[in-house]
């Protein structure tokens, strides 16, 4: 039976009746992928559909077209028409899709602390510097729990 609520932050549902909430993370297809790694690359850059096609030969401009389309539907890129162009832009950054990604694989878990564990052994030490660094400055920030737990020297 579907709850009222979820854990999913992104969750749009109102109230929350999904079983397994996907809200928010979108999955990408081979050529999804390879046209937003495009705007990737630089993006703060609006492209038109031609340029976007333009560095992928091998695909028609239709193809690239609807790709982008199906990627503005599921709000990884922005769209603006100017005059006669439309232009293409994310609406975020890969870390970020990244991030959403690992939070949806952790949900799915049905044991986030777990799997959290099971993440952090697999951390090279720079990688655990990192997300120990991140982790410290989101409990600094004010209306969160600071940090518990013995810090690593």
């Amino acid at each position: 039976m579907p709850t009222s609520t979820c854990d999913n932050p992104r969750c749009t549902c109102n109230p929350c009746g999904c079983v397994d909430c996907h809200c928010g993370v979108a999955r990408l297809g081979d050529l999804e992928r390879r046209v937003i790694d495009i705007l990737w690359e630089e993006p703060t850059r609006e492209r038109s559909g031609r340029e976007v096609t333009n560095q992928l030969p091998g695909y028609a401009y239709t193809t690239v077209a609807t790709v982008l389309e199906r990627l503005t539907a599921k709000g990884l890129v922005s769209r603006r028409v100017d005059g006669r162009t439309i232009r293409f832009a994310t609406t975020g950054t890969r870390s970020s899709h990244a991030a959403q990604q690992m939070h949806e694989a952790l949900l799915l878990t049905g044991d986030p602390d777990a799997a959290l564990a099971s993440f952090a052994e697999t951390l090279s030490p720079s990688e655990a510097d990192a997300l120990e660094r991140a982790l410290g400055e989101l409990g600094s920030r004010p209306g969160r729990r600071g940090r518990t737990g013995p810090r690593r020297g």
